[in-house]
């Protein structure tokens, strides 16, 4: 079995950690273009485009199934992505944990990029799935740049800065953007003073590898657990950085190298 998963850069780690754990013999292709990262402040149309070269490099490489391990490129990619790659090749996309995140009952906030929040995709989806549930939209600008290049102290200013614009009482905290699941208990810790007793984070990377080995199917063919990474289309190697999150120590040290 091989799964692809695209992203503009590091934040597809949390998802194929997820998958590596779920099936440690799948072949993983991650493929993403951090030159131009973030994706956030460009145009729907720019952000189509860039997800469409990752993903076209991904599938030519004949994956059972590809993640959109970016929420903010299901924002504004996944109908044309479908629309090219389906039914061939199942598309995955990531969409924020509201559903069991309201479900809980409390007040809800999500934490995402600026391009995500307030978006009416976003807002529909807290339509859709909140229910009575008071839900926060609160963006976090600069904090996947930050998370991409492990820039410490550009993480801990972000996460203040969004734990600080976060409602008193919040009960559960969903995490809207991938990159921001890799620093989660970093976010947990600042957002406790002004959170709920027992606050919750929600987010999507084990709900998505489900989903994606759900799509896959059961193919005949087994794989060996390697890893193709791709940069722009490119052969490549995983950045020093994902060694600072534990899903990229998890799945480098998991990974066998392609061949």
């Amino acid at each position: 079995m091989k799964i692809a998963l695209m992203d503009s850069g590091i934040g597809l780690l949390a998802a194929a950690a997820a998958l590596r754990n779920l099936r440690p013999d799948a072949d993983l292709v991650l493929s993403s273009d951090p030159a131009s990262m973030p994706w956030g402040p460009h145009t729907p149309a720019e952000i189509t485009e860039l997800a469409l070269g990752c993903a076209r490099a991904a599938a030519a490489l004949e994956p059972d199934a590809l993640v959109i391990a970016c929420n903010t490129a299901s924002v504004h990619a996944l109908d044309t992505l479908r629309a090219e790659l389906e039914p061939a090749l199942p598309v995955i996309a990531t969409v924020p944990a509201i559903k069991p995140a309201a479900a809980l009952g409390g007040p809800v906030a999500i934490w995402a990029t600026p391009a995500t929040t307030g978006s009416p995709y976003q807002r529909g989806l807290i339509r859709d799935f909140a229910g009575p549930a008071a839900v926060t939209e609160v963006a976090c600008p600069g904090l996947a740049d930050a998370v991409e290049h492990g820039d410490d102290a550009a993480i801990d200013a972000a996460v203040a800065d969004a734990a600080a614009r976060t409602p008193a009482g919040t009960a559960a905290l969903v995490l809207g953007c991938t990159h921001y699941e890799l620093v989660a208990d970093r976010i947990r810790a600042a957002a406790a003073p002004v959170a709920a007793a027992h606050l919750t984070l929600h987010g999507s990377a084990e709900a998505v590898a489900a989903q994606a080995l759900r799509r896959a199917g059961d193919p005949v063919r087994r794989g060996g657990g390697t890893l193709t990474v791709l940069h722009a289309g490119r052969a490549a190697v995983l950045p020093a950085a994902v060694l600072l999150y534990p899903q990229g120590r998890d799945l480098t040290a998991a990974a066998a190298p392609a061949a």
